[in-house]
């Protein structure tokens, strides 16, 4: 069976939550028999054709843009596919994307879509973009073969908001790596940043304002805690947004840009504490990073975040800077104590990869 998978940037090592989900799942589906080739976006792979771990991965054009790079890439995408792929299923990444799955269908090709969160509630988009974003979960919904969505909560208000396909709709978690779960020495902390084990608090993620970053900065700044604060990540579209975050940079203040691999893995693993004060997110892969890393988690307790289900203490309301500083300083107190094997079994990728596989192989049976 072949694929074609169509939303990402790019694999491997491309920043953003459904690269990470992309990454981890599709080797795997090629080593249950999958044939899968990703259509990746110009800007973020260096060459134009490559494997990667036994997926085909295509450079196709895209124009780097906050607003047209989605929308222009998929349909150019879908066209590719359609021409030179000719897949037996195309996957579909994330509701922007999903605008065009009438036309894949009309081109002839069977469609997966898999929801990786409600879109329409980030910030940085203007009204009129989120009735698009709106508009294209609807289509993915209606004229997908199979809808996965990625968190728990939202698969419920997804199947509840279009109940004429409730029986195409299934839950299919984002998963964790186990590749974190291996002890690794504080040797392998950036030497650039200046950290020791156990002395900063860390969070990771796209310098976008739905990611509650600003909040974090100032329940830091409020909490006069002695930990640096470690900030992992960049924007993809250096904005208005992105600038004024990196204005608080200081000595314990730290922008640490992107990192990866052992440096990323230390990071996790040596923290005091991993923040994740979102206002939107899917089913977070960052906290289940930090998670299978054995780092302790502070969560916004938007619903992808309370889906994850760790201790009560580890969760604050969104938006609440000065709960948040407060947690951030009686980090002792509190019980952010959680069963990290309980956790891999129920997010493995492996068992993920199965069943993604399993909807696949259905729509072709």
């Amino acid at each position: 069976m072949k694929i074609c998978a169509i939303g990402l940037r790019g694999i491997p090592d491309v920043m953003g939550g459904i690269e990470s989900h992309c990454q981890q799942l599709y080797p795997k589906m090629v080593r249950q028999g999958a044939e899968v080739t990703v259509l990746a976006r110009s800007p973020y792979v260096s060459q134009k054709r490559y494997e990667y771990e036994g997926v085909e991965v295509i450079s196709v054009w895209a124009l780097r843009h906050k607003l047209l790079e989605t929308f222009l890439h998929t349909f150019i995408a879908i066209i590719y596919a359609r021409l030179f792929v000719k897949p037996d299923i195309v996957h579909l990444h994330a509701i922007g994307p999903a605008l065009f799955t009438p036309l894949a269908r009309v081109l002839g090709m069977k469609v997966m879509v898999t929801h990786h969160g409600a879109d329409y509630d980030r910030q940085k988009w203007s009204p009129f973009a989120k009735k698009v974003l709106k508009f294209g979960e609807k289509m993915g919904i209606t004229y997908g073969n199979r809808v996965l969505v990625v968190g728990r909560s939202l698969s419920e208000l997804v199947k509840h908001s279009f109940p004429k396909h409730s029986d195409k709709i299934s839950f299919v978690p984002n998963g964790m790596l186990p590749t974190l779960t291996g002890k690794i020495t504080p040797d392998y902390l950036p030497k650039d940043l200046g950290i020791s084990a156990n002395s900063y608090i860390l969070t990771v993620g796209r310098l976008v304002p739905e990611k509650g970053f600003h909040d974090l900065v100032e329940a830091y700044k409020q909490s006069n805690v002695s930990p640096k604060l470690v900030i992992v990540g960049d924007a993809d579209h250096e904005d208005d947004y992105s600038k004024s975050l990196k204005r608080f940079a200081s000595a314990s203040i730290i922008f640490a840009g992107r990192r990866s691999g052992n440096e990323l893995k230390a990071l996790y693993q040596h923290a005091s504490v991993f923040v994740l004060p979102s206002y939107h997110e899917g089913l977070p892969i960052v906290a289940l990073e930090a998670i299978s890393a054995g780092s302790k988690v502070l969560l916004s307790d938007i619903s992808p975040n309370i889906d994850i289900e760790a201790p009560a203490d580890s969760y604050f309301k969104v938006g609440n800077v000065e709960e948040l500083s407060v947690k951030l300083s009686t980090l002792s107190s509190l019980n952010l104590s959680l069963d990290r094997e309980e956790f891999l079994k129920k997010y493995d990728w492996e068992s993920i990869a199965t069943t993604t596989f399993g909807h696949a192989k259905s729509l072709v049976s």
